[in-house]
C-alpha cells in the first residue's frame, strides 16, 4: 500500500513538474526563406511556430508577385526530454509554401498571422530579390568552375572571387545627423551579410570624442533581421549600440569601426568523384576585413537667453515637489522634496537652487535617483530633499524652487516652479536654551551669538601666573624619544638590507620567490591567446607555466621535470595527492589538445582551473 501511494505522489509531483517546464515556454512564430531567387525558379517559404496554435486561427500572407505552386503543407512534432526531476517539450509546428517569382525585383512577403491559446502572433516581413536568370547564381550556393587540373592555390583565389565586395557590409546607422547639444541620439554598427559566416572578430573599438556614451549591448541577444540596402536584401545584425549624448558643440565624428568577418563559401568537392553518387562539398573561410563608414554629427548651440535657474537639462520633464507646513517651532527641523521625472539628460540633471534666509541652517542634500536607459533614451526621476532647521522665530518668504529645462518638441525654455513658500516660526517650546535668541524683534543665528560670547570679555582680578607659552624642544622628553625611533629605525632598515644582499645571492631561493610571478606573467600571456582563438599557443603557454612553475619553485631544471617527481616533490611541501593528481590531468589534457584538433577541451574551463590550482599550491608551500 506505502509502494502504491509513493508512485502516485510521485506520478503528481512529474505532472507538476511537467506543466511548469511547459508554461515557461516562450512562444515564437517565425518566418523563412532565401534571400535571392531567380525568376522562374521555384523556392519555399516556411512559417515555424514552436506551440500548437487555434484551429483555423492561421492567416497566410497575400504572396503578392508570386504564384503559388504548392502548399499550405502543415507539419507537426513534438518531443520530450526528462533529464532528472525536469521534464522539457518542444513543438514544431510548420506551414510550407512553394512560390514561383513571377519577375524580377525586390518584393517583400507580407507578415502570416496565427493565434495560440487566443494571443495572436506575427512574422516579421520577408524582403526577397529576385533577379533574372543571368544572376541566377547569386540565388545558389556557389560552386567552383575550371576544370579538375586545376591546383589548390587556383581554388583558393576563385573561391575569394565568389564573394563580391557588396555582400558583406558594415554600417554605422545613426538616428539622427542635426542635434542640439546635450539631446540623445542613438548609434547602431550594424552587420550585413549576403553570404553565411562562421566568425565575427572585432579588429577596433568604437571610440566617441566629444560624447557621452551609454553602451546598450547586449551580449545575450542577438538583434538579427532582413533589410533592403542599395537595391539588394541582406541578412542583418546588430553588433554594437550605443546612446549618445553630445558635449560639444560644431561637426562631431564617429570613427569608424573594424571588423573581420569569417565567409563561408560551399563548392562542390573534386576529390573521391563517385560516378554513380557523383561527389559532396566542401566549404571554405573566407576572411573578410569591412570597415563602417565615418559618421558626421552636427551638434547645435542651445538658444541664447536661457534663464538663470537653467543648469543644462536637455529633454522633457516634470517636477513635484513635497513642501513642509507653513508653520512649525524654532530649532525643529524641516525638508523640501523635489522630484524631477521625465526623459532627457537626466543623469546630468543637478539640484535646484533653494534660497533660505540667514537664521535657516541649511544641511546637505539628498540624492536618490532611479534610470531607466534604452535606445530612445534616459528616462526615470531623480529626487532631491533639501533639510534645514529654523533657528528664530517669525514670519519669512521663500521665493519659488525653479527648475529649467530646454524642450526639444517645442524648441524652447521651459521653466517649472513650486508654490511660494511663507513660514511661520513659532517660539521654542520645549524650554532649552536654544542656539538663537530674539532680539529686538529680530532673530539671531547661533554664529551671532557665538560672536557675543567673545566680542567684550571681563577683567581677570588676583596675582597673574605668568609661564612660557613654548618650551624648547631640545633636550626634551619628546627629543629623546625621537631620536631613540630614529636609530631603531636605522637598525630595522640595515637589517632588512642585509637580509635582502643575502637572499638575492640565493639564486634558488630567488628563483623560488618569482615562482609565482613569472606563472602569472604567463597566464596573462595564455589568455589573450585564448581570447584571439589560437588553440596551439594557448596550450603552448599553458604548458609553460606549469612547468616553469614547478621548475622555478623547487629549483629543478625544465628538462629533469617529470609528472612522478612532480608529485614527490608536491607531497613533502604538505600538497594533497588530490591537488598532484589535478595538476598532472592538467598536464595531459593541453597535452592532447595542443595537437589534437578534435579535442574537447575548452580554453576558458582549462585557463581558470589552472590558475585556480597555482593558487592554491601556492598557499599550501607558502605556510
Amino acid at each position: 500500500m506505502k509502494g502504491f501511494i509513493a508512485k502516485i505522489l510521485g506520478a503528481a509531483l512529474l505532472v507538476a513538474v511537467a506543466f511548469r517546464a511547459f508554461g515557461a515556454e516562450k512562444v515564437t512564430f517565425e518566418a523563412h526563406s532565401p534571400l535571392t531567387v531567380a525568376v522562374g525558379e521555384a523556392f519555399r517559404v516556411e512559417f515555424a511556430l514552436n506551440a500548437s496554435p487555434d484551429d483555423g486561427s492561421f492567416k497566410a500572407p497575400s504572396f503578392e508577385g508570386f504564384d503559388v505552386i504548392a502548399g499550405p503543407a502543415e507539419s507537426r512534432g513534438q518531443s520530450v526530454q526528462i533529464v532528472g526531476s525536469t521534464m522539457t517539450k518542444s513543438i514544431n509546428y510548420t506551414i510550407t509554401y512553394v512560390l514561383l517569382p513571377q519577375s524580377a525585383g525586390n518584393v517583400t512577403i507580407g507578415a502570416a498571422e496565427i493565434a495560440v491559446d487566443g494571443t495572436t502572433y506575427r512574422t516579421q516581413p520577408l524582403p526577397i530579390e529576385i533577379v533574372n536568370e543571368g544572376d541566377a547564381s547569386r540565388a545558389q550556393p556557389r560552386s567552383s568552375g575550371g576544370d579538375g587540373d586545376s591546383d589548390e592555390s587556383t581554388r583558393q583565389q576563385s573561391v575569394q572571387q565568389q564573394i563580391s565586395k557588396d555582400d558583406i557590409l558594415l554600417r554605422a546607422v545613426v538616428s539622427q545627423t542635426s542635434v542640439y547639444k546635450n539631446e540623445p541620439l542613438h548609434v547602431a554598427f550594424k552587420l550585413y551579410t549576403r553570404v553565411p559566416y562562421a566568425n565575427i572578430v572585432p579588429e577596433s573599438a568604437p571610440s566617441f570624442n566629444g560624447f557621452w556614451s551609454q553602451d546598450l549591448t547586449d551580449p545575450n541577444t542577438a538583434r538579427v533581421g532582413r533589410e533592403t540596402y542599395n537595391g539588394k536584401v541582406y541578412e542583418t545584425r546588430v553588433l554594437f549600440e550605443y546612446l549618445l549624448y553630445p558635449q560639444q558643440v560644431g561637426t562631431l565624428s564617429i570613427d569608424p569601426v573594424d571588423i573581420t568577418v569569417v565567409a563561408q563559401v560551399v563548392v562542390q568537392s573534386r576529390r573521391n568523384f563517385d560516378p554513380f553518387f557523383g561527389s559532396g562539398h566542401e566549404v571554405y573561410n573566407v576572411p573578410r576585413k569591412v570597415k563602417s563608414q565615418q559618421a558626421s554629427i552636427e551638434v547645435k548651440p542651445l538658444p541664447e537667453g536661457a534663464p538663470s535657474s537653467f543648469s543644462g537639462a536637455v529633454g522633457s520633464f516634470r517636477m513635484d515637489t513635497d513642501l513642509p507646513t507653513d508653520r512649525f517651532a524654532a530649532n525643529s527641523g524641516a525638508t523640501c522634496t523635489v522630484k524631477i521625472s521625465g526623459t532627457g539628460n537626466l543623469t546630468f540633471v543637478q539640484a535646484p537652487k533653494l534660497t533660505l534666509p540667514a537664521s535657516f541652517e541649511q544641511y546637505n542634500v539628498k540624492t536618490t535617483e532611479s534610470i531607466n536607459t534604452s535606445a530612445s533614451g534616459i528616462s526615470g526621476y531623480r529626487q532631491f530633499e533639501y533639510p534645514f532647521i529654523a533657528r528664530a522665530e517669525g514670519t519669512y518668504e521663500i521665493a519659488p524652487i525653479e527648475f529649467t529645462y530646454f524642450d526639444l518638441k517645442r524648441r524652447q525654455y521651459v521653466t517649472l516652479r513650486s508654490r511660494p513658500m511663507t513660514f511661520e516660526i513659532t517660539p521654542d517650546t520645549k524650554g532649552g536654551t536654544g542656539s538663537a535668541v530674539v532680539m529686538q524683534g529680530r532673530g539671531m543665528s547661533k554664529e551671532e551669538v557665538k560672536m557675543l560670547g567673545e566680542d567684550i570679555r571681563f577683567i581677570r582680578l588676583g596675582t597673574p601666573q605668568l609661564r612660557a607659552a613654548r618650551r624648547p624642544f631640545l633636550f626634551s622628553g619628546g627629543y629623546w624619544v625621537a631620536l631613540c625611533g630614529i636609530l631603531v629605525l636605522f637598525a630595522g632598515v640595515y637589517a632588512a638590507l642585509r637580509k635582502q644582499i643575502r637572499e638575492s645571492q640565493n639564486v634558488a631561493l630567488m628563483r623560488g620567490k618569482r615562482a609565482n610571478k613569472v606563472a602569472v606573467q604567463r597566464f596573462r600571456a595564455a589568455k589573450g591567446y585564448m581570447e584571439a582563438q589560437d588553440r596551439h599557443a594557448f596550450y603552448e603557454e599553458m604548458l609553460r607555466a606549469l612547468w616553469g612553475y614547478m621548475s622555478d619553485k623547487f629549483n629543478i631544471p625544465v628538462a629533469n621535470l617529470t609528472k612522478e617527481n612532480v608529485r614527490e616533490e608536491l607531497s613533502k611541501r604538505g600538497v594533497s595527492s588530490e591537488e598532484a593528481h589535478r595538476f598532472t590531468a592538467i598536464i595531459s589534457q593541453c597535452d592532447e589538445a595542443q595537437y589534437s584538433p578534435a579535442a574537447s577541451a575548452r580554453m576558458s574551463d582549462v585557463y581558470s582551473e589552472g590558475v585556480d590550482l597555482i593558487s592554491r599550491i601556492e598557499s599550501v608551500i607558502k605556510r
